[in-house]
């Protein structure tokens, strides 16, 4: 007899292992990448907006107010938001171990834009830390994106079962 969390209905030919894998749409695969490249698109927007603006203080709410306004800061939190309703999305149809390795991924994308587009010095260290990163996230990946759960009946027949 099967345990029963692995249960999804009374019938054992419907069956299904807790680590199925579930086939990604395209549009989910979209999703994944607005996570993997919003955040860093806009810390590196949030940087570069930052080189433009006098030093922010707390004491001095209204240089950061002022800052917000600047057009490299502003593109910069609406990329942020956009990863945020992205990840949310994400959220809504993957398990959080799933879809946490596609930020990790952004770690890459803010090397080489760092390096390449804002004219920063990146180490030879960091560099071999986001590929080892990167590879790490790659056998993570091969996970199933959701963990199967019984439905409430199939669990309550399968109590059922274990009683008799």
């Amino acid at each position: 007899m099967r345990p029963p969390s692995i249960y999804c209905s009374t019938d054992s030919s419907s069956y299904i292992h807790p680590m199925t894998h579930q086939k990604l749409t395209p549009r989910q695969y979209f999703i994944l990448g607005l996570v993997s490249v919003c955040a860093p698109l806009g810390d590196t927007c949030l940087s570069q907006g930052m080189k433009h603006v006098p030093d922010v203080s707390l004491v001095h709410p209204a240089t950061l107010v002022a800052a917000v306004f600047t057009p490299w800061i502003a593109a910069g939190i609406a990329l942020l938001i956009g990863f945020f309703a992205s990840y949310l999305t994400a959220l809504s149809w993957a398990d959080l171990t799933y879809v946490l390795p596609a930020t990790a991924l952004g770690n890459m994308v803010v090397e080489m834009l760092s390096r390449f587009a804002l004219h920063e010095t990146v180490s030879v260290q960091r560099w071999i830390g986001c590929v080892l990163i990167t590879l790490g996230v790659g056998f993570v990946a091969q996970g199933p994106s959701l963990t199967e759960r019984p439905s409430v009946e199939a669990a309550v027949a399968a109590g059922e079962e274990h009683v008799q």
